[in-house]
């Protein structure tokens, strides 16, 4: 199956719809009125789409197991047309779509098969997906107009000394880039207080607005990042922290551990993330790009 596990858990709905053609009004007038031999179609055939729904990961080979949380299906009769429509909805890391697909499928089978003792031009037709929500896809492309900057530094004296490469701040610029921001700053700074705190000045005056730091959140005397920052900020944000360290939490143990800080000063948006390239990038995975619906706050904000 497919790696989710670097995935926030989210809300997934999808509907999907099939339709079942018989050939004769006489067949509709049965289901209707409930005289189909074979016993009530539309809740029989409902049923059989419920346990469908539930069984898609025993059917369908790369499909995860879902903790499907609910479930509801329709019909509608237009002529010979029974319309069937499925919704789906669970909290995970993937989405619904094959399931309610796969209940539309297994819904319209079940109503072939009781029907076909007393209609033999049943069709079944147009099982598609109608609807999907949730997931990354949903926030694909929804920043870039506000045409965002960021700086990243990294915060390390063996990094800034050459003797070893940084590879977390990397990480964050592709992170970033891949959310419509334009990294305009790149910089390696030792963890000396007045070095962290004089980038952080330099970019609130030229009002950047996204500055992330990486390194210095452990626990070692000569962690300090937290410390230089956090007596600059106007505001700290702990959503944002403590959703960091959520999903670091649910990977290691140890994430409670770390300092991240989130907060904004003036109109710039700051972060200090662990040194790590996983915790790093861990870190970015957690909260970009949600983060920066931030921005629209903002926008809204200084506008009114």
């Amino acid at each position: 199956m497919v790696e989710i596990t670097h995935k926030n858990k989210s809300l997934r709905v999808a509907i999907a719809q099939a339709i079942v053609t018989v050939s004769k009004q006489e067949t509709i007038d049965a289901i209707v009125n409930k005289l189909v031999p074979k016993g009530d179609v539309f809740e029989m055939a409902k049923t059989a789409g419920l346990f469908a729904v539930k069984k898609t990961a025993d059917m369908i080979p790369d499909c995860h197991p879902l903790p499907v949380e609910y479930t509801a299906v329709s019909y509608r009769i237009e002529g010979l047309n029974i319309f069937i429509e499925i919704e789906v909805k669970c909290i995970y890391r993937t989405g619904v779509e094959v399931e309610a697909m796969h209940g539309a499928s297994v819904i319209a089978l079940t109503m072939y098969d009781m029907l076909k003792p007393i209609d033999k031009g049943i069709e079944i037709n147009n099982i598609k997906l109608v609807e999907k929500k949730g997931g990354k896809s949903d926030w694909k492309n929804k920043f870039e107009s506000l045409g965002l900057k960021a700086a990243v530094v990294v915060c390390s004296d063996t990094i800034s000394a050459g003797v070893k490469e940084d590879k977390a701040g990397k990480a964050i610029i592709a992170k970033l880039n891949t959310c419509s921001v334009d990294v305009i700053d790149y910089v390696v700074v030792p963890d000396e207080i007045i070095d962290i705190q004089n980038v952080l000045n330099k970019h609130v005056a030229d009002c950047t607005d996204i500055l992330i730091y990486t390194g210095g959140t452990g626990l070692s005397v000569r962690d300090i990042t937290p410390e230089a920052i956090i007596p600059l900020l106007d505001r700290r944000i702990p959503g944002i922290e403590e959703a960091i360290r959520s999903y670091g939490q649910e990977r290691t143990p140890l994430s409670m551990l770390s300092r991240s800080v989130a907060g904004v000063k003036g109109k710039t948006f700051i972060l200090a993330l662990p040194g790590s390239t996983k915790g790093a990038t861990e870190s970015m995975e957690a909260i970009f790009p949600f983060v920066l619906h931030l921005f629209k706050i903002f926008k809204g904000a200084r506008h009114d």
